[in-house]
C-alpha cells in the first residue's frame, strides 16, 4: 500500500519545485509518461486552441489577466509539472467571472478547437457570492494542451462546471482542475472523457468555509490504445462539509487502459465531515484494462460519514440473457445495458442538450464493438 499523506504533496508554481518524473512516483506509475514528453518539456508551444462562446449575459464577463494576476487569484497552485508548465509558459489566464448574487438560467458554454499543435492554458471561473450559473467547456479537435483551471465558489455559491473531452484520436491533454469552495456553496463537477490518445485530469478540491458541499461526477469510455486517467483528491480541512465523487467508466479494444484514483483526506479539524466515492468499469472486449484505487485518510473519529467502493467487471450475463429472452437481439441488449449503466450519471448534469449529445456518443462508441 502506498503511503498517503497527500496533504503534504508538492503543490508549487515553481518548475523546479516539479522535477521530471520518471514513472516511479506514486503520482505517475500508471502514465505512460512517452505520450507526454511534449506537456512536460520546457519548450515554448507553436500551437493555440480556437475558442468561442455562448453570448454572456449580465453579470458574467470573461477578462484576460497578466501573469502575475492570474496567479494571485488561483485557488491553488499546480498539483504536477505539466500544470506547472502550463502556467509558466501560458502568458497569462482567461478568467470568467460571475458577479455577486448573480442567477443565471442558461449554461455558459465556452468551446476550444485545437488545429494541432502544442497549447498551454491558464483558465480561471470565479462565481461570486450568492450567485448561481452552469458552465460547460468543450474540448474538440487535435491538440497536445496542458492546463490548470481554478475554480473558486464564493459563499452561498452554486455552480455546475462541465469538461467535456471530445478530442480527436491523436490528441493528448493533461488538467489540474483546483476548485475551492466556500461558505455554505455548492459545487457539481462533470468530467466526460471520449477522445483524446492520452488524457490525464488531476481535480483537487478544498473548502473556505464550513458547509460546503462538493459532487464530482466523471464519465470515460476508453477505445483501443487510448489511455484515460482521472485522479481526485478531496482536502477536508473544515467542520461540516460534504464531498460525492462517482466515476464510471466503460473500456473496450485491445490496449484500452482507464485509470482512477480517489484520495480523501479528513483533517483533524474535520469534525462533521460527510464524504463517500465510488468508481465502477465496465470491461466490454478482451485486452481492456482498468485500474481503480480509492484512499481514504482519517484524522478524526467525529465525522458524519467515511466510505469508498470500486469494482471492474464484465456484462452481467444475467441482464443479457433477461433482455435476450425477451426476443431482444444480443448486440441491441449489450447496448440497453451499456446505456443503463451511465444513465443515472447523464441525469446528473441537467442540461439536456449535452445529455443527448453524449449518450449519442455513448452509441456511436458501442457501434465500434459490433462493426
Amino acid at each position: 500500500m502506498p503511503v498517503l499523506d497527500r496533504g503534504s504533496l508538492s503543490r508549487s508554481f515553481a518548475l523546479e519545485d516539479h522535477p521530471m518524473p520518471t514513472g516511479r512516483e506514486e503520482e505517475w506509475r500508471f502514465t505512460p509518461l512517452r505520450r507526454l514528453r511534449t506537456v512536460l518539456a520546457d519548450a515554448p508551444a507553436d500551437g493555440h486552441l480556437e475558442w468561442s462562446t455562448t453570448p454572456l449575459p449580465p453579470g458574467v464577463e470573461l477578462v484576460e489577466l497578466e501573469p502575475a494576476q492570474a496567479r494571485a487569484r488561483t485557488v491553488e497552485p499546480p498539483v504536477d509539472r505539466a500544470a506547472a508548465l502550463a502556467v509558466a509558459l501560458s502568458g497569462g489566464a482567461t478568467a470568467l467571472r460571475i458577479g455577486d448574487g448573480v442567477e443565471v438560467d442558461e449554461p455558459i458554454v465556452l468551446r476550444a478547437h485545437g488545429a494541432g499543435g502544442d497549447v498551454r492554458g491558464h483558465l480561471l471561473v470565479e462565481a461570486g457570492a450568492g450567485s448561481r450559473a452552469v458552465v460547460v467547456f468543450e474540448r474538440t479537435g487535435s491538440a497536445t494542451y496542458s492546463e490548470l483551471v481554478s475554480v473558486r465558489l464564493g459563499d452561498r455559491a452554486v455552480l455546475d462546471v462541465a469538461f467535456l473531452q471530445l478530442w480527436d484520436d491523436d490528441a493528448v491533454h493533461t488538467g489540474h482542475i483546483a476548485a475551492l469552495v466556500g461558505r455554505d456553496a455548492r459545487l457539481r463537477t462533470f468530467t466526460v472523457t471520449f477522445g483524446g490518445e492520452s488524457v490525464r485530469l488531476v481535480e483537487t478540491v478544498g473548502y473556505s468555509g464550513p458547509g460546503g458541499s462538493a459532487d464530482l461526477y466523471g464519465l470515460y469510455f476508453a477505445d483501443a490504445g487510448q489511455h484515460l486517467e482521472h485522479r481526485s483528491f478531496i482536502d477536508h480541512a473544515l467542520p461540516h462539509c460534504r464531498s460525492n465523487v462517482v466515476f464510471k467508466g466503460a473500456l473496450q479494444g485491445a490496449g484500452a487502459r482507464a485509470v482512477w484514483v480517489g484520495d480523501v483526506l479528513i483533517r483533524a479539524d474535520a469534525v462533521g465531515t460527510d464524504t463517500y466515492e465510488l468508481n465502477r468499469n465496465l470491461l466490454l472486449t478482451d485486452g481492456a484494462r482498468a485500474d481503480s484505487v480509492p484512499n481514504l485518510e482519517i484524522e478524526t473519529g467525529e465525522i458524519v460519514r467515511a466510505g469508498h467502493a470500486s469494482a471492474t467487471g464484465r456484462f452481467d450475463d444475467e441482464q443479457l440473457f433477461y433482455l435476450q429472452a425477451r426476443g431482444i437481439p444480443e448486440d441491441e441488449a449489450r447496448r440497453l445495458v451499456v446505456r443503463g449503466f451511465f444513465a443515472d450519471l447523464l441525469q446528473h448534469i441537467g442540461v439536456p442538450d449535452v445529455q443527448e449529445r453524449l449518450m449519442r456518443a455513448i452509441d456511436a462508441e458501442l457501434e465500434q464493438v459490433r462493426s
